[in-house]
């Protein structure tokens, strides 16, 4: 079993920072792609970055260039840095890595449990 721990959310006012971060631990050989998901309320959920192992990155088109993903390979981590946060980012993040838990078995989605991110002034 693989187990995503998300940390890093809260409140910030309008034009604010925060940062993500979340850890891949349990029966892991291979992270293909980690990154973040959002959902807000009567919203469906929506993909924010995925970054994949070789480091190759997709950004959802309405951030305009505001937020920047990260991953570190050796310790399991996908860090999200979010600036110039607006209302409209309300929702809650969600960590998502595909992981292969062994050499011998297919690919495997696994989810965080959720951390909400509140833009408000």
């Amino acid at each position: 079993q693989v187990q995503l721990v998300e940390s890093g959310g809260g409140s910030v006012q309008p034009g604010g920072s925060l940062r993500l971060s979340c850890t891949a631990s349990g029966s892991i050989s291979k992270i293909n792609v980690m990154g973040w998901y959002r959902q807000a309320p009567g919203n469906e959920r929506e993909m924010v970055a995925v970054i994949s192992s070789s480091g190759s990155i997709n950004y959802a088109d309405s951030l305009e260039g505001r937020f920047t993903i990260s991953r570190d390979n050796a310790k399991n981590t996908v860090n999200l840095q979010m600036n110039s946060l607006k209302p409209e980012d309300t929702a809650v993040y969600e960590c998502y890595a595909n992981v292969r838990p062994s050499i011998v078995s297919r690919s495997y989605d696994y989810w965080g449990q959720g951390t909400q991110v509140t833009v408000s002034s």
